[in-house]
C-alpha cells in the first residue's frame, strides 16, 4: 500500500522489551536525520487506571475473569486505526499520552494513571513511530496491521516474558506473586486471539530465547540476562536481506533456517541497528519521491 508519511510500528506483548527497541530508533533517526513522532500504545487504551479498575471488577461481577488490556474491550483499535490511516495520508493525526507515574503525570499537573487531552501530531514529522501491545492488530472490524509499512515484532518466549513481568511487578510496582499470576491468566485468552497472531503478520520478528533453565517461570529468583539468551530474527520476506553481511557483523551468528538468523541475545541493538537503518533510508526514500509527484 502506497503510502505519503511511513508509519514504523513495534509490537510486544507487556514486558517484552519494546521500550528498549524504541531507544534503538531513536538513535538512529537522530543519526540519519529523521524527525519522528512517538506514539505509545498505552495511549489507546479504553480506560484510565481509576476506570480499568472499576471495569475489571464489573467484569469478575458478571462472572468474566478474562477482562484484560490485551483484548478489544480495553482498547480504542478504532481510534488507532484512524491514527495510523490518517497519518499516512496527511502526515498527522489524534494523539494523548497516557501518564504511568508521577515524573511523567507532573507536567500536566495531574495524577498518574490518566489521560493527557487529545490533540494532533505537529505536521513537520517524517514518520509515525508506534510502540506498543498491537501495532499489527486485525479484528473482524479493524485491520491496523495494513496500515504499517514496516511491521516489527518483539517476543520473547513466554517463559521469559512471565519471569520478566513477575519480576517488574513485584519489585518495581509491589504487587505479590499470587496477584501477578492471577493477572497473566486473566490475560491469556486475549493473549492468544489478539497479541500473538499480530507476530503472523510482522515483517521482522525479534523473539530473546534463554540457555538457562526456565522451567517453572513462577519461582526464578533472576531474569536471564542477555548474555544467557540467543536472539531468534525471522524475516518474512528473506528477499533484498543481506545476510553475508549480517552474519559478518554479528559475531557467533548462524542462520537456522533460509528467513531466520540466531545470533547472541547481548547483540539485539546492533542487529537492529544493521538491519533497520537502509529500511528506514529505503522510506525516507519513498517519501520524497512521492511527496515530489
Amino acid at each position: 500500500m502506497s503510502r505519503k508519511h511511513p508509519i514504523i510500528s513495534v509490537t510486544g506483548s507487556s514486558g517484552a522489551g519494546t521500550t528498549s527497541v524504541m531507544r534503538t530508533f531513536q538513535q538512529i533517526f537522530r543519526r540519519e536525520g529523521v524527525r519522528a513522532a512517538f506514539v505509545e500504545g498505552d495511549s489507546f487504551h479504553r480506560y484510565d487506571r481509576t476506570a480499568m479498575k472499576a471495569a475489571m471488577a464489573d467484569a469478575h461481577a458478571r462472572g468474566d475473569y478474562s477482562f484484560s488490556h490485551f483484548g478489544p474491550e480495553a482498547n480504542l483499535f478504532e481510534e488507532l486505526e484512524d491514527l495510523f490511516r490518517t497519518y499516512g495520508e496527511t502526515g498527522t493525526g489524534k494523539v494523548r499520552r497516557y501518564l504511568h507515574d508521577e515524573a511523567e503525570a507532573a507536567p500536566y499537573g495531574q495524577e498518574p494513571g490518566t489521560f493527557t487531552p487529545w490533540e494532533s501530531l505537529p505536521d513537520d514529522t517524517d514518520l509515525l513511530f508506534y510502540e506498543g501491545l498491537h501495532g499489527a492488530v486485525v479484528t473482524d472490524t479493524v485491520d491496523v496491521a495494513q496500515h504499517a509499512d514496516l511491521r516489527i515484532g518483539v517476543v520473547p518466549v513466554i517463559n521469559l516474558e512471565w519471569i520478566q513481568k513477575l519480576h517488574r511487578d513485584r519489585e518495581a510496582r509491589g504487587y505479590s506473586a499470587e496477584a501477578v499470576t492471577e493477572t497473566i491468566l486473566r490475560r491469556m485468552p486475549d493473549y492468544v486471539n489478539y497479541i500473538c497472531p499480530q507476530f503472523s503478520r510482522t515483517d521482522v520478528n525479534f523473539q530473546r530465547v534463554p540457555v538457562v533453565d526456565t522451567s517453572n517461570p513462577f519461582i526464578a529468583r533472576t531474569i536471564p540476562t542477555a548474555d544467557e539468551s540467543m536472539l531468534i530474527i525471522r524475516f518474512r520476506d528473506p528477499h533484498g536481506i543481506d545476510f553475508p553481511y549480517l552474519l559478518a557483523m554479528l559475531h557467533d551468528s548462524f542462520m537456522s533456517r533460509p528467513n531466520t538468523i540466531v545470533c547472541p541475545g547481548g547483540k539485539m541493538d546492533l542487529a537492529m541497528q544493521l538491519i533497520f537503518t537502509p529500511m528506514i533510508l529505503r522510506l525516507m526514500e519513498r517519501r520524497r519521491a512521492e511527496l515530489a509527484v
